[in-house]
């Protein structure tokens, strides 16, 4: 009988080291203290880039523990390292923004933050995406270690990245020597709280696993004057309209429904006054899609249709739209490397049993812990995810997520317990695995 993929590499981690199994005892543990550590994490969330009091915090944290650390990193990232002899090197990496959200979950340690952002608009603060049981179950996950090292050899690096939800920290870790200043990894793990499991069960997503995320804005020039009048004008919020309208049809006409992509219209703001055409419109576009191909098609067909409709609607020369494509915020596709997922989903699925440990399929949110792979596609790189909705509130929704509150949301609760409990265990036992003694 033939042996599945899946089967065979099960069968190279059918013997993890004996003292894996008392990995979750261990946590269970562990957790009082831990908990407390994200009660508090969750009630002083930071803003992207402004993050100083996280990971001070846990800098200190991993010096007791016995790390070499060194902040700042990236402007406000953590690097820790931890040799223990011959063998590989592995990074695990946690993120530690918040989002500009205001709290309405109701918890007794909900966020009452506020903050200037760097827009200069003041707004409440949340962990609305989960950072916070992020970097708890890091914090967990490398006590694990320190008290195994006699179970693993190698080199550990442990990063605290800035600045995910906009897409830049890790570009900036990157930048500042990530890979050249540190010992550079021969793999790189993380994990993301998820909505869309309930609490405890884990899922891994082989190959591409979260999208390119673009940002794209479009100025609509036009001819303003009285609203009267309109014969007199060139409106840009008909203009613009068509432009939304047919920006539809890059999806449903031009790619290839095999290839995923989307491009929504976030945002579109023209005018002031009721009797008033403006002289100018603006779109503001999420673009997503997995591919360089699919994006560079999506990105061109923006381009195209905006001319073409302004072209049509009789614009002149001198006032077509402005099309730009934020290349700041950009995102890359996160791809998971097949080897390394596939062991990991085998290692969980025995280490977790089959029902904790399932394939899930890639999703078109974005993350920008894609970058540490592109940044040397040598490295083998993994991110999974923990489910973080709780079991009675999934299972009174029949699994159903619109009817359950999103990452992003100011309602996401997730059952922070469950979720550090068992990305920890995860954790830890797969680094314990790239680790492990010959």
């Amino acid at each position: 009988m033939r042996l599945t993929l899946i089967t065979l590499l099960a069968a190279t981690v059918l013997a993890p080291p004996a003292s894996a199994a008392t990995v979750g005892e261990a946590v269970k543990a562990d957790m009082p203290q831990l908990m407390t550590l994200y009660r508090d994490l969750h009630a002083n969330p930071e803003l992207s880039m402004q993050e100083v009091r996280s990971p001070a915090k846990l800098a200190a944290e991993l010096k007791n523990l016995g790390f070499g650390v060194t902040e700042k990193v990236g402007k406000t990232g953590v690097v820790a390292v931890m040799k223990n002899g011959a063998g590989p090197t592995l990074m695990i990496r946690a993120d530690m923004d918040g989002l500009p959200v205001v709290e309405q979950t109701g918890l007794p340690f909900a966020s009452k933050v506020r903050a200037t952002a760097r827009s200069g608009v003041e707004t409440g603060v949340m962990h609305a995406c989960g950072h916070d049981t992020h970097m708890t179950a890091f914090v967990g996950t490398a006590r694990r270690l320190v008290a195994m090292k006699d179970q693993w050899t190698g080199t550990l690096v442990m990063i605290l990245q800035p600045g995910e939800e906009t897409g830049e920290g890790a570009k900036a870790m990157l930048d500042d020597g990530l890979y050249t200043r540190f010992p550079k990894p021969n793999a790189v793990i993380a994990f993301h709280d998820a909505a869309a499991l309930p609490a405890g069960q884990i899922g891994i997503t082989p190959g591409y696993a979260l999208a390119n995320v673009d940002s794209v804005d479009i100025s609509v020039k036009g001819v303003g004057g009285h609203g009267a009048y309109p014969q007199t004008t060139k409106d840009p919020i008909v203009l613009a309209s068509r432009i939304v309208t047919t920006l539809q049809t890059l999806v449903s006409r031009e790619n290839d429904p095999a290839q995923p992509a989307v491009v929504t219209v976030g945002s579109f703001q023209a005018g002031a006054k009721h009797n008033i055409i403006s002289d100018e419109a603006k779109l503001q576009l999420t673009v997503r899609s997995y591919t360089p191909e699919v994006r560079k098609l999506l990105l061109d067909g923006i381009r195209r249709i905006a001319r073409g409709e302004a072209i049509a609607a009789g614009m002149p020369e001198d006032r077509m739209p402005v099309v730009t494509v934020r290349e700041e915020m950009y995102t890359p596709a996160t791809f998971n490397t097949e080897k390394l997922s596939a062991r990991t989903l085998a290692l969980f699925q025995q280490h977790f049993g089959a029902e904790r440990a399932i394939k899930t399929p890639a999703v078109m949110g974005g993350e920008d812990f894609s970058r540490f792979w592109l940044a040397d596609k040598n490295v083998e790189s993994l991110i999974f995810w923990v489910g973080g909705t709780p079991v009675d509130k999934w299972k009174a929704a029949g699994g159903d997520q619109q009817k359950l509150p999103s990452l992003h949301s100011p309602y996401w609760a997730p059952d922070a317990e469950a979720v550090i409990s068992t990305a920890t265990e995860a954790m830890t036992v797969a680094a314990l695995d790239v680790l492990k003694k010959s």
